[in-house]
């Protein structure tokens, strides 16, 4: 899941090397929180004009937890 969460957002952003996902242990409803920190210049390709890049790379990420059963949240930081 990491990876996938690091191609999708590697492939928005100029300064590739900034790009850091961190996991968090998943909480006591068994949700897996991804946090996603960029580079401040790139923060506008990730999230996108009304925040319809952040809903689309959140929506493809819930979609391929729900194929391994996993619950998962996506915040950009």
């Amino acid at each position: 899941m990491e990876e996938l969460l690091i191609t999708l957002v590697t492939g928005l952003v100029e300064d590739k090397a900034a790009v850091q996902v961190q996991k968090d242990e998943p909480n006591e409803e068994g949700v897996t929180v991804y946090h996603i920190h960029v580079a401040a210049d790139d923060m506008g390709r990730v999230i996108g004009k009304q925040g319809r890049i952040a809903k689309a790379i959140r929506t493809v990420m819930r979609a391929a937890a729900v194929r391994v059963g996993e619950k998962i949240q996506v915040d950009i930081d």
